[in-house]
């Protein structure tokens, strides 16, 4: 489809630093395009200093919505004049709606999860999970699947100055889901492989195992996985990390992280346009390796 931009056509955008690696400009373009929808997508790189002035800018300018990444997930939360349950519980938003004047503030992050989770085949709705670290990508997933059913949650972090954090998040969550959940450290290895083994999948939350340092992992015995068991991880480079190398071995079903961060973009064109992202088409262009 031939796409033009004309006097009518509106702006979505992402804001953050940096933002030159982004893959969401292409992805949304190509949206916008596939569905003959006039707007049209920019990477600006704008961190906390200069955000309250941008955000102001951008509603004056009738803009669609926006997207946020680090450093500016915290700070727009105070910008937006209503904040999803997610964006509220958790204090963080990646994607803002400009409706009318009115900016109404989301996380789609822990959406992509559990809807990258539906795609690979993993039923988890009213099921146990055991979830590797609190940080942002752990902090979402978290928030996510205790909002939309997952029965429980054995959340294991590390005791530092964000243990208080964390315990603060969760007792929101006890607060407002019905989903049981628990905090443990990595301390006794017999807990955290108890938890494992008690779970229908296991998350790992954490950057353990990026690259360059692929052959990192926060579970070293391969005898904790069982061959039921659901392994995810949040990394995609390297593709297959060390951790869902042994799960796989060892007879799991395993994902990784890439198409989280298709279906969180997926979530947020929904909340601007009120259209479905042609996700297939996406994955096929862009995601494919």
């Amino acid at each position: 489809m031939e796409y033009n931009i004309t006097g009518h056509t509106r702006l979505a955008c992402l804001l953050g630093d940096p933002v030159e690696h982004s893959i969401s400009p292409a992805m949304h373009n190509e949206a916008f395009r596939q569905l003959g929808i006039d707007c049209t997508y920019l990477a600006f790189p704008v961190g906390t200093d200069n955000l309250a002035l941008v955000v102001e800018a951008l509603k004056k300018m009738n803009v669609l919505g926006f997207n946020l990444t680090m450093p500016d997930k915290n700070l727009v939360c105070e910008l937006c004049d209503e904040l999803s349950a997610a964006a509220s519980i958790g204090g963080a938003v990646n994607t803002v709606l400009n409706r009318e004047g009115k900016l109404i503030g989301y996380t789609t992050d822990g959406i992509g999860f559990m809807d990258a989770c539906r795609a690979a085949g993993f039923d988890i709705i009213g099921k146990k999970m055991t979830l590797l670290g609190a940080g942002g990508a752990a902090r979402a997933i978290l928030i996510q699947a205790a909002l939309d059913g997952v029965r429980e949650i054995s959340v294991f972090s590390r005791k530092s100055s964000k243990w208080d954090q964390t315990e603060a998040l969760i007792s929101k969550l006890r607060e407002n889901t019905e989903c049981v959940l628990n905090h443990f450290d990595y301390e006794d290895p017999s807990v955290l492989k108890d938890e494992i083994q008690d779970s229908a999948i296991l998350v790992n939350g954490t950057s353990v195992g990026m690259a360059p340092n692929e052959e990192d992992s926060l579970i070293e015995d391969a005898s904790w996985f069982t061959p039921g068991l659901m392994v995810y991880d949040v990394i995609y480079n390297p593709e297959e990390t060390k951790l869902l190398r042994m799960a796989k071995e060892a007879g799991c079903r395993t994902a990784n992280g890439l198409y989280m961060l298709l279906y969180q973009g997926a979530a947020a064109f929904k909340i601007w346009t009120g259209q479905d992202m042609p996700v297939e088409l996406i994955k096929e262009k862009y995601f494919s390796r």
